[in-house]
């Protein structure tokens, strides 16, 4: 038995050891949690509107998916790129924000966004090959980039200057064997809306280092500052995108995993280089999304069949939720918010030990927290930010500021006695 044991454990891929990642740090901050707070739990973790009520989705994506799945259309096995409908309703979907049309055939159905993920970087992970990914950033791309034994090369996002890229770092990050950047907008954990101005500076970047820009617009539309939603792709005639998209956080149904990866290429450079050879066979071997709510989903991007206010609402809300973010923030010692988030649920705060004692740092910050006042909140060192940390504010607004009150707590029996 022990030879088996031995044998199994030379040959197990190494890169499966990973335990730095959001869900298995928030599964150990739950560990964490005092079974005698009788309290109720309060997650400022994860980015799922879907679990509030007041983010409940629309009206006409629930009857899309009960006609689709009344409808027995949707019953049988679906072809590996998506059904044609489904592929059809991304493609105009998207082409309208676009200077040119996107086919279906640019449009590949996923099981959400970790799935396009999945594709995306198991495609490019060629030998010797690495990839520029944003610090801080969505610490699920390291990690899929460690299976597929692709280089990772971290480019920095600079908090003075709004998460803006550093294009020093990334233009002196980047070698022959740099085949992509990732880019996160709105920005995944910062909260930040990149410019079209800044997005051009990066279309110019990707063409001078020839990379392949894949553009993680997960939160797309989920704007609620000055800056508004641009896709990556209105510069895909210059630089070839692949964009990555869901339903997942527009319309609140972050369960119902349904994404789409899109080749956004007017000029066929993907088709030359085997990139959309290689997605195709990739997608060949993974389990498809839900037949039905790809049935579903030409009604749910149907803007028009959706009430006007929906969006509208659910913006308002989060925008509700930033100003109470910073707001409350600003009365708690030891934490700040440098930028305040225009985009997605979530927002980088920074920890001040100067302030603070007996914390070590912010991961010991966070299981204190979760013992002593039954909040959890991600440590910034997960998203590759060391002493700050990721909150997110999609949630009931009552909720959000119970939260904020017991870190407030937390934070003044921490506090050194001078700041306090």
């Amino acid at each position: 038995m022990e030879n088996i044991v031995k044998k199994w454990d030379s040959k197990v891929n190494s890169a499966s050891d990973i335990s730095v990642t959001a869900r298995g740090t928030l599964s150990m901050l739950m560990q964490h949690l005092n079974e005698e707070d009788k309290r109720p739990v309060i997650k400022l973790s994860q980015g799922d509107p879907a679990a509030f009520p007041c983010f409940r989705t629309s009206h006409a994506a629930e009857e899309a998916v009960i006609n689709a799945l009344r409808s027995a259309k949707y019953n049988c096995y679906a072809p590996f790129v998506g059904i044609p409908p489904a592929r059809r309703a991304v493609a105009e979907y998207l082409s309208h924000d676009l200077p040119y049309k996107l086919s279906p055939d640019d449009v590949y159905i996923t099981s959400g966004g970790a799935q396009e993920m999945e594709i995306i970087m198991r495609v490019i992970a060629g030998p010797g090959a690495n990839i520029l990914l944003p610090r801080p950033g969505f610490a699920n791309y390291e990690a899929r980039c460690a299976f597929s034994n692709l280089e990772v090369r971290h480019y920095d996002l600079l908090p003075e200057k709004g998460w803006e890229v550093d294009f020093d770092g990334v233009k002196a990050l980047a070698d022959e064997n740099t085949i992509a950047i990732v880019i996160i907008n709105p920005g995944n954990p910062c909260g930040n809306v990149f410019s079209y101005e800044h997005l051009k500076k990066i279309a110019e970047t990707a063409i001078e280092l020839g990379l392949l820009v894949v553009a993680d617009e997960v939160y797309g539309h989920l704007t609620f500052g000055c800056t508004p939603f641009v896709p990556m792709a209105v510069f895909g005639s210059s630089i070839p995108i692949i964009t990555l998209g869901s339903i997942s956080k527009r319309w609140s149904v972050t369960g119902w995993r349904l994404g789409w990866l899109v080749t956004c290429d007017p000029t066929g450079t993907l088709q030359k280089s085997r990139i959309v050879e290689c997605i195709n066979s990739s997608l060949k071997i993974i389990s498809n999304p839900v037949t039905f709510i790809q049935g579903a989903l030409p009604q749910i991007l149907d803007l028009e069949k959706t009430n006007s206010d929906y969006f509208s609402i659910s913006t308002s809300l989060l925008k509700e939720a930033t100003e109470i973010l910073c707001d409350k923030i600003k009365e708690i010692p030891g934490i700040t918010c440098p930028t305040k988030p225009e985009g997605s649920v979530f927002a980088m705060v920074k920890l001040d030990f100067s302030q603070l004692e007996d914390i070590d740092d912010d991961m010991d910050f966070c299981v204190k927290l979760a013992k002593e006042e039954s909040v959890i909140v991600l440590p910034g060192v997960i998203v590759g930010l060391k002493n700050w940390l990721r909150i997110s504010f999609a949630t009931d607004p009552k909720y959000l500021e119970n939260g904020l009150e017991r870190v407030k707590s937390f934070c003044k029996k921490h506090s050194k006695k001078h700041f306090y």
